[in-house]
């Protein structure tokens, strides 16, 4: 495995017994043979671990292998067992979200991974929005929102470790990527200051935390690495996400994108990175619209509408009866609507082409996509003028970030090798939709390549190649972030990007083409 070099690891030694000349102690005997046997350390000899050493070196006959994780100084020494029952030697990565945590468990020994883990993050119980929980942190609830996680960690390490047949303690480092608020909840940081002017974190970087101070249930001398953040709305899992891809270690230039509630972007390449993230994502993740739901059973995630007869065909999850529609399905549908002439360039719906699916709701008009009598709960789904409209300002929004990246560098889409997109968003968008309605740039299809879990991804990397800890550091070091907010050509391009695909069709020329559009 290329790079292949885990934050913890197994060390056989076979240490020479106590004699009147030799009568070093045990602790100086054990340093002597790792720095004979595996490097120069420094090796740190944890107190505990010092008072059971006499005993265990002697049980084991003076043939022992050391544990050792990665902590702030070099190698931390965790156990010494018997050479013929050395254990496991176990890493834990976390990708922990706003809505969902991601476990992954994995062998530092083979590199693989043992199994995964999904579980939706309890905090939701005080807010969707993640201002609502920091709302809420103010008002006193800060440690049982850390209380919240650290139960979650704890359930999940006992479900993997026992599905897996391994021990807790065999855990001897866990690398932690989430936004900067979340990890702040981690940690129970004070993130008042995280969502008002001039929006500072409480940290940017954290030291190595001691599975003691959370109370985490793993080894007790295991470290557990949370990643940095660059800022209020650049958290580590961006920087996962830059590990994942691997951007900042090519020549060539490479966009990544992330897009949850906000639209999170990074441009460069291994001399340069220039970051963002702007409000783009609530309804591309279906969060704001009528019939809108997150990728679940259920949720449509696929829109066909035939142009000659204009008949709807849908694809759901799990490929039960329709409940709503999630990011890729929402992106589906304004994309077919829009090639089928059923709605124009302003996204204004032509009520008289499909008078069957064209209905009054709520004293709007919408467009029908399910019947009441297609659907799990009896109930018709539908995308009101009101959610087109909506729809159109985050692809516009999203679109306009993109490009405000792009020429703050000087360069323009064509300079893009690699498009990468984050997320489930990348996993399930068709990036031709997403042309069609203006909401990623019309380049090559070959060039946008989905990621996936690029935080789990990254965090996992944290694990297997202790060279990514600098690599963070360079990476965080190396990255000019651009404020959104401030920036007046974000609102004046912005207006022009309020259309299907763009106000200026030679932006998108396959689009144009495709459609006869003039």
């Amino acid at each position: 495995m290329s790079g292949f070099d885990p934050v913890a690891k197994s060390v056989p030694l076979r240490l020479k017994e106590p004699a009147l000349g030799d009568n070093r102690s045990p602790e100086k005997r054990l340093r002597d043979a790792l720095t004979q046997d595996f490097g120069p350390g420094p090796f740190h000899l944890p107190l505990d671990v010092a008072r059971r050493l006499p005993e265990e070196l002697s049980y084991a006959g003076f043939s022992v292998s050391a544990l050792l994780t990665r902590d702030q100084c070099g190698w931390r020494i965790c156990a010494c067992r018997p050479l013929e029952r050395p254990g496991r030697v176990l890493g834990l990565a976390v990708d922990l979200g706003s809505t969902s945590v991601v476990f992954y468990l994995v062998d530092l020994v083979s590199g693989k991974t043992l199994r995964t883990l999904s579980r939706e993050n309890p905090q939701r119980a005080h807010g969707e929005d993640i201002l609502d929980r920091i709302m809420f942190a103010q008002r006193g609830g800060l440690e049982e929102l850390q209380k919240e996680v650290v139960d979650l960690f704890n359930d999940s390490i006992r479900e993997l470790c026992s599905k897996c047949g391994v021990d807790a303690q065999d855990i001897l480092f866990v690398s932690v990527a989430g936004n900067t608020t979340m990890c702040h909840f981690l940690l129970r940081l004070d993130p008042s200051n995280i969502c008002k002017e001039p929006y500072i974190p409480a940290v940017n970087r954290f030291d190595f935390v001691s599975p003691s101070e959370l109370g985490l249930e793993i080894n007790p001398q295991s470290s557990i690495y949370v990643l940095p953040n660059v800022g209020s709305y650049f958290g580590g899992d961006l920087i996962a996400g830059i590990l994942a891809s691997k951007m900042a270690e090519r020549h060539e230039i490479s966009l990544l994108v992330d897009v949850g509630t906000n639209a999170e972007v990074v441009l460069g390449n291994k001399d340069w990175l220039v970051a963002c993230a702007g409000a783009a994502g609530p309804a591309l993740e279906g969060g704001i619209l009528s019939c809108g739901m997150r990728a679940q059973p259920g949720a449509i995630e696929r829109v066909e509408i035939d142009p000659k007869d204009l008949s709807v065909h849908v694809k759901t999850i799990g490929d039960e009866k329709p409940r709503g529609l999630c990011g890729s399905g929402i992106i589906d549908l304004l994309a077919a609507m829009f090639e089928a002439g059923l709605v124009d360039q302003t996204g204004k719906l032509m009520v008289d082409l499909d008078p069957a699916r064209m209905k009054q709701i709520g004293h709007e008009w919408a467009y029908v996509v399910a019947f009441e009598s297609e659907t799990a709960e009896g109930k018709p789904v539908y995308i009101t003028q009101s959610d087109i409209k909506n729809l159109i300002r985050s692809k516009g929004a999203m679109y306009t970030i993109l490009n405000v990246v792009i020429q703050s560098v000087g360069i323009t889409f064509e300079d893009i090798d690699n498009f990468f997109v984050a997320g489930a968003f990348g996993n399930y968008i068709d990036p031709k939709k997403a042309i069609a309605i203006g909401m990623l740039p019309d380049i090559p299809l070959e060039k946008f390549k989905p990621l996936g879990n690029s935080a789990g991804k990254g965090a996992v990397r944290v694990l297997l190649e202790q060279k990514s800890l600098e690599k963070m550091d360079e990476i965080c070091e190396k990255i000019t972030y651009l404020e959104m907010n401030v920036r007046g050509d974000f609102m004046n391009q912005l207006t022009g990007a309020l259309f299907l695909p763009h106000t200026d069709l030679s932006r998108f020329p396959s689009v144009a083409k495709r459609l006869n559009l003039s």
